[in-house]
C-alpha cells in the first residue's frame, strides 16, 4: 500500500513538472529577441505577436482543423515550417523542439516566417496588433 501511494506521488510530481510552461514577460522577452538580432524597431511588434499567438507560452501546442500543428511561442505550424518527430521543413526543425524554454530555435524560425510572408503570416498578429497600440518596451533597456 506505501509503494502504491509513493508510486502515484512520483506519477503526480513528474506530471505536474511536465505540465509546467514558461511564460515570457515583456522585457525578457525584448532581450532575448535583441540578442537574436531582431531590430529593436520591430521587437514591439515580436512581443505583440508572441502574446497574440501562445500569451507568451513555450510550450503552447494547437491541432488546426487542417490537420496541421502550431508550436511555442510563435505558434509555429508543422505543414511548411517544421516536422513532427524529426528535422524537417522550411526550417529544418523538430516541431517538438519549438516547445522548450529555450526560444532561440523558435526565434530563428520565426525569423525565416517574417523574411518570408512578413508578419501577416500570423493570424493573431493580424487581428490584435496590426495597426494597434503595440507594447511599450522603452524601460526594457535599462
Amino acid at each position: 500500500m506505501i509503494v502504491g501511494y509513493y508510486l502515484t506521488l512520483v506519477v503526480l510530481l513528474i506530471a505536474c513538472k511536465s505540465g509546467q510552461a514558461k511564460v515570457f514577460q515583456k522585457c525578457p522577452l525584448a532581450r532575448q529577441l535583441d540578442n537574436h538580432q531582431i531590430s529593436r524597431t520591430l521587437i514591439s511588434n515580436w512581443i505583440c505577436l508572441a502574446n497574440a499567438e501562445s500569451g507568451g507560452e513555450t510550450s503552447k501546442k494547437v491541432s488546426l482543423d487542417n490537420l496541421t500543428t502550431s508550436y511555442g511561442i510563435f505558434q509555429i505550424n508543422s505543414k511548411e515550417w517544421c516536422r513532427v518527430g524529426r528535422k524537417g521543413g522550411k526550417c529544418n526543425k523538430n516541431c517538438e523542439a519549438f516547445l522548450t524554454d529555450d526560444i532561440s530555435d523558435d526565434i530563428e524560425c520565426a525569423k525565416l516566417i517574417h523574411k518570408d510572408q512578413g508578419f501577416s503570416y500570423w493570424k493573431g498578429w493580424v487581428s490584435k496588433c496590426k495597426q494597434k497600440p503595440l507594447p511599450d518596451i522603452s524601460s526594457c533597456w535599462n
